[in-house]
């Protein structure tokens, strides 16, 4: 349901404005005649979702994956009926981890621009800061240093920042009547000189064709610019090694059981196996120290004919687990083999007050395994299937351990603390409480109905990917396509 709402942009209005009284076409029509096929997967489709920026996703811009000429490219591109394309905070993060994945895969950028620029009111947040809108032209700059192509589409507005991501571009094109290229707008001309200019005349497709340069390629139409830009792909000498069709197994048991298996509560464990053998090609799984370390399931199998490294929680990460874990990820390191880490992170017991040997035990292995995650020069996936808690999130190469991707299946929970541990504290009148009773009152009600209720919240698959903590909410039983 979210995911229709998202597909929806802006909303039935602005999609009758974008596409009948401005001529133009939907984001997605637009992806749709770039395409090879269908095969296209979209980038953190939910960020921005219920976010204060207004009633609609906030995010302006779609991002994804897919292929143009056999060549594996990663798409930018504007949705006008969210406020015009305007850029917020949120959209900025967004282009940027998708340039991340560009310049992480050396895979082409195609960039569809149709933005009002950065929203004014927000600049303190989209413009100072290193991580900011300008490190999108940055970006740009060092993927060309890195020989990777980039090319765009002007198939809107292009105004003040915006303007500068088709000129850096390697070759770009536009559209006749709909795209405009400019600093500063017909109204910023009228209020700054005085003097009145269409945006034909300031900044439009004849203009910067024939006079500035700015552009590559004239297109008469949408259509034939989508045309252009497949052309252009075709002879950019950019064709990686060909991919091979891999023979492969289904699972034996079928994937939609996943969604029986998606873990609802995380005070028990779930065998991870049931997972593993409806993720597999054939449920073939070369099970890596079976009998040591048991909270953690490792070893080596198949996923869409691709052999990968699993490394799957099975409960708490022992000080044994965590051993096997540093082992087997320098292992897939060392044979340059794939790591694909299934998340079900226990919650921590309450530590006693003084730090027990075992304790600092499975501290110091823990750190072992982090180290070796972090080497680890192989690619990275990381699945959440269930909760995502504390400093394990780290050991199974959560986000700040930068994977190559991270999907949360919907049911996920990431946090510092599970809030089902506040369930613990004292109850007023307790028999066996110290201290006034009044002082444990005002701790519960305070302390525990705001921290749980906040940690309630904030922990939702949903609450994560808005805030483009990971790279989209997958359901369970896609996992394999994915």
């Amino acid at each position: 349901e979210l995911l229709e709402t998202v597909s929806k942009g802006g909303g039935e209005n602005d999609i009758l404005r974008h596409t009948q009284r401005n001529k133009k076409l939907f984001v997605r029509e637009r992806l749709k005649l770039l395409l090879d096929d269908e095969s296209f997967l979209e980038l953190s489709p939910l960020a921005g979702l219920n976010m204060p920026y207004g009633d609609v996703p906030a995010a302006g811009c779609l991002t994804g994956i897919g292929k143009i000429c056999g060549v594996w490219c990663v798409f930018m591109a504007n949705d006008a009926t969210v406020k015009g394309g305007t850029i917020y905070p949120i959209g900025v993060k967004k282009q940027l981890r998708a340039q991340e994945i560009a310049m992480q895969n050396r895979l082409l950028s195609v960039y569809l621009v149709d933005s009002g620029g950065a929203f004014l009111p927000l600049q303190s947040e989209l413009f100072p800061d290193k991580s900011h809108g300008g490190r999108v032209f940055y970006n740009e700059a060092i993927m060309s240093a890195m020989r990777i192509p980039q090319v765009a589409v002007v198939c809107g507005s292009c105004v003040a920042g915006g303007a500068y991501v088709p000129t850096m571009a390697e070759e770009a094109v536009i559209i006749d009547k709909i795209g405009t290229l400019f600093l500063a707008g017909p109204p910023l001309v009228k209020a700054a000189t005085g003097e009145y200019v269409s945006p034909e005349d300031l900044g439009g497709a004849k203009l910067h064709s024939e006079v500035s340069g700015c552009s590559d390629h004239f297109a008469s139409s949408e259509k034939e610019a989508y045309e252009c830009i497949r052309n252009v792909i075709s002879t950019l000498n950019y064709d990686p090694l060909p991919e091979e069709v891999i023979e492969h197994d289904s699972p034996l048991y079928s994937s939609d059981e996943l969604l029986g298996l998606a873990p609802q509560g995380y005070r028990c464990t779930l065998p991870v196996k049931l997972i593993l053998s409806r993720l597999m090609d054939g449920s073939r799984f070369q099970e890596f120290k079976a009998n040591y370390g048991t909270t953690l399931v490792t070893g080596f199998g198949h996923v869409e004919g691709h052999l990968v490294g699993i490394v799957a929680n099975n409960g708490e990460l022992s000080h044994d687990a965590s051993l096997k874990g540093s082992h087997f990820v320098q292992l897939c390191s060392q044979r340059s083999i794939p790591i694909l880490f299934l998340q079900n992170t226990a919650p921590h017991t309450a530590e006693p007050t003084s730090i027990s040997q075992a304790h600092s035990n499975r501290l110091k292995a823990q750190a072992s395994m982090m180290a070796a995650v972090a080497c680890a020069a192989v690619p990275k996936i990381t699945v959440v299937i269930g909760g995502c808690y504390g400093s394990e999130s780290y050991v199974m190469c959560g986000r700040s351990f930068s994977p190559n991707f991270l999907f949360l299946w919907p049911n996920a929970r990431v946090a510092l603390v599970d809030s089902r541990h506040f369930s613990t504290v004292p109850q007023a009148g307790d028999t066996d409480c110290t201290g006034d009773e009044s002082e444990l009152k005002h701790l519960k009600e305070n302390f525990f109905n705001t921290v749980f209720s906040r940690l309630e919240e904030e922990s939702s698959a949903f609450y994560s990917s808005a805030r483009l903590w990971d790279d989209g909410v997958i359901l369970p039983q896609n996992t394999r396509k994915v």
